[in-house]
Formats: C-alpha cells, sequence, structure tokens
C-alpha cells in the first residue's frame, strides 16, 4: 500500500471489529493498534474494578493484549473478538485474585473520578459515593464481581457473560442478582 492508499484508508469510516481482526491476523500491526485503543479503556475499567488496584489491572491489559496479539490466529471468528477479550481479562483478574494473600490491603481507588469544576459539595459526595461502591464491589465472591460488573459497567448479554466466565445464563443472573442485594444493601445510605 502506498503513502496515498494509506491515506486513502485511514480517511474513510471506522473499520468494524471484525476487519480490523482479520487484518491484524494477516500481520497487519496498525489494524491490531485500532483495537487495542478501542478496547483498552473497558477492559482497564473492568479490570481496575475487579482488583481494586490500578497497577495490578494495567499488568492485566498489557498481558491480555499482548496474549490476544500472540494467539490471534487461534481465533476462530473474527466477529468473536470482543468476548474473547473480556473472558481472557476476566479469566486473567480471577486468577490474579486467587493468588493474593488474605492479608495484602487492597489499593481502593475511584476508576473514573468526579469531573473537576461542579460544587464542591457534591464532587466530595460523589467521590464517597463511588469509594464506598469500590469497597462495596469488592466485599462480593470474584465470580459475582465479574458478572455484575460484565453486565452493569460492560453492558454485555447474560449469555455472553456465561461464555466468558464458562458457567449458563442461569447461574450469571443467579450471580448478579446476589451481587445487586449485596450492593443495594450496602450503599442504602446513600440512597
Amino acid at each position: 500500500m502506498t503513502g496515498a492508499q494509506s491515506a486513502q484508508a485511514g480517511a474513510g469510516p471506522p473499520l468494524d471489529d471484525a476487519t480490523l481482526v482479520s487484518r491484524a491476523r494477516e500481520g497487519d500491526v496498525r489494524a491490531y493498534e485500532q483495537l487495542v485503543l478501542r478496547y483498552q479503556g473497558p477492559i482497564f475499567r473492568l479490570a481496575v474494578r475487579m482488583l481494586a488496584s490500578r497497577t495490578d489491572a494495567e499488568d492485566v491489559v498489557q498481558e491480555v493484549f499482548l496474549t490476544a496479539w500472540r494467539r490471534l490466529a487461534q481465533l476462530s471468528e473474527d466477529a468473536a473478538f470482543v468476548g474473547w477479550l473480556y473472558r481472557a481479562a476476566t479469566n486473567r483478574c480471577l486468577n490474579v485474585l486467587r493468588s493474593r494473600r488474605p492479608e495484602v490491603e487492597l489499593d481502593f481507588e475511584v476508576a473514573d473520578p468526579p469531573q473537576r469544576g461542579g460544587q464542591p459539595e457534591h464532587a466530595a459526595q460523589v467521590s464517597e459515593q463511588l469509594v464506598a461502591l469500590n469497597r462495596a464491589l469488592q466485599q462480593l465472591t470474584p465470580q459475582q464481581r465479574a458478572c455484575w460488573l460484565l453486565r452493569e459497567v460492560h453492558g454485555r448479554s447474560y449469555e455472553e457473560i456465561g461464555e466468558i466466565v464458562g458457567t449458563n445464563s442461569t447461574a450469571v443472573r443467579g450471580r448478579i442478582a446476589r451481587a445487586r442485594a449485596q450492593l443495594a444493601e450496602v450503599m442504602r445510605p446513600w440512597r
């Protein structure tokens, strides 16, 4: 591809995931970079909320995208890339949680801090609510946390979540229902 052709290709509408995956599989590093740019934010937010540690989340995201690049040829359907990515990230987070010693102090961080410039009292209250939510999420089992985050934050279907965590949609619904009940109880003071 010449420089002019490359410029024309970049000037068109954004390519869909399947096209980018297909091109990346053929060795197009720029296509894979587009996939990374598209999904690193959502995958990072999932990891930081599951792990309550920015450092661990950054490590997971880096590992997941590197592994995905290396194993791209193993993906049977180009359109399945996003689910495959979420599954890899969720499984890696669950492995990190399993490997932690119980006495390790968790690093609670606000994943998406409130915007500056509003009323300070409101910003402080929102920040307190986010900290409380992050702490409440850490009280859930890792499987409940993964299911709840994938559904409520990342908008995945029950069927997709079941594929990601390796169970059926009925079990996913049960985990999410228990997580919602537990979170509602913990967050009651904020209503």
